[in-house]
């Protein structure tokens, strides 16, 4: 069995190594990020998108702008299962200020999601109109 690291072992790092770990660390989020559905369906999204940026923007701004909504939606996704992770690791029971929690983690995702489909939306509007 494999010794488990101090918990502020990252922290006593410095320089590449540092680097080096924290880069596992974040992969790791990104492959528990890969088992909810949620950000599995986005992330699939954001394969066919991301590339449909590149022909939908007249400039490299709007092309960034486009990807960066796309990236976006992922990230609020990622933090808003960190949020109910996090909650339901503290216990399983109904409480008003998880379910607050909750709900505002999902609101920060619906919100990201009608921003990236509003700005979508008026850059497919004005290519095609």
């Amino acid at each position: 069995m494999k010794a488990r690291e101090p918990a502020d072992a990252q922290k006593r790092r410095a320089g590449w190594r540092r680097v080096v770990h924290a880069l596992r660390y974040s992969m790791a989020g990104l492959r528990a990020g890969w088992g909810e559905a949620a950000f599995r369906q986005e992330a699939l999204l954001a394969l066919v998108l991301l590339p449909l940026a590149f022909w939908l923007g007249d400039s490299w701004l709007e092309v960034a702008f486009l990807c960066a909504l796309v990236v976006l939606v992922m990230i609020v996704e990622l933090l808003n299962t960190a949020v109910e992770t996090a909650i339901d690791r503290v216990g399983p029971e109904w409480h008003d200020l998880s379910k607050r929690a909750k709900d505002m983690g999902s609101a920060a995702v619906l919100l990201s999601l009608m921003l990236c489909g509003a700005v979508w939306g008026a850059a497919l509007w004005n290519r095609f109109s």
